[in-house]
């Protein structure tokens, strides 16, 4: 085997080398090598939520390393399909060329007339309800059968609601959504109230979770990019409490409710 480094420039050959060495059984990485479908999939998971948070902090640089990051896992899984003979990584270029273009008739083919990002997300969904149709008639049933099941869990709801919808089940309007979700709240305190089981309670939390996604699904608000900057305006407002305790000399666990309630207030009002 040599030791000369692979093609360190822009092309994609040079970084399919590196993960064919990495991968030799007798002289690549021994992490590499024991890695398998099922043990990278949580790194793939992960890159994907590193490149979205580049792209909420608007940091590029950050944004290409993550970028690239997320590149090596579909080399990594491309590799591992290669040497049990699934396909490799010239197919999963194919497979996606072939399914961009197939989507883009009005770019790539003869069809005309599409001239707003409205009308090309209709287009796109009506070819996806086409290629379901079809993989229905081959014994693929149920509408909701490819939704994956490793999605996070907002995610996978607003994706089961909206395929739901793309046959008509769904809420007229925004406003009967939110009389879902008081319901949903309503029924949680109901279950508290009479005592009733983790299980139980677990199962009404997420009643509410799903109508919460479905109010955002209809108020076209991504739930998953919702929750993280309701995360972030947490974080920022809890570090408000903590600078400003500091100043007064008092640790967290040395203020009261209140104290801590009062400067969460003065934060927030401090951010419109």
């Amino acid at each position: 085997m040599s030791d000369e480094k692979p093609n360190q420039t822009g092309d994609i050959a040079g970084l399919l080398e590196i993960m064919r060495r990495l991968r030799d059984p007798e002289t690549g990485c021994p992490w590499d090598v024991e890695q398998n479908f099922t043990s990278i999939a949580p790194y793939t998971i992960e890159e994907a939520y590193e490149v979205a948070g580049a792209i909420e902090d608007q940091d590029w640089p950050a944004l290409k390393s993550e970028l690239g990051d997320l590149l090596l896992q579909v080399v990594f899984h491309a590799r591992m399909a290669e040497e049990k003979n699934l396909f490799d990584f010239g197919d999963v270029v194919a497979a996606i060329t072939d399914k961009m273009i197939r989507r883009h008739p009005h770019v790539f083919g003869d069809r005309r007339g599409i001239g707003s990002a409205d009308a090309q997300t209709l287009a796109w969904e009506d070819h996806k309800r086409r290629e379901r149709a079809e993989k229905a008639a081959a014994g693929n049933a149920s509408l909701l059968d490819d939704v994956p099941h490793a999605l996070p869990a907002l995610l996978r709801a607003l994706k089961l609601q909206k395929r739901a919808a793309s046959v008509g089940f769904d809420w007229d309007n925004a406003a009967k959504v939110i009389e879902k979700i008081a319901e949903e709240a309503q029924e949680i305190a109901d279950a508290q109230a009479e005592g009733a089981s983790r299980d139980k309670l677990e199962d009404e939390v997420g009643d509410l979770l799903f109508a919460a996604a479905n109010l955002a699904r209809h108020l076209k608000v991504d739930p998953e990019a919702a929750v993280r900057r309701a995360n972030r305006k947490f974080t920022r407002r809890f570090s408000a409490i903590e600078a400003e305790l500091g100043k007064r000399g008092k640790s967290l666990e040395d203020a009261s409710l209140d104290e801590m309630e009062a400067i969460w207030q003065a934060a927030k009002a401090g951010e419109t």
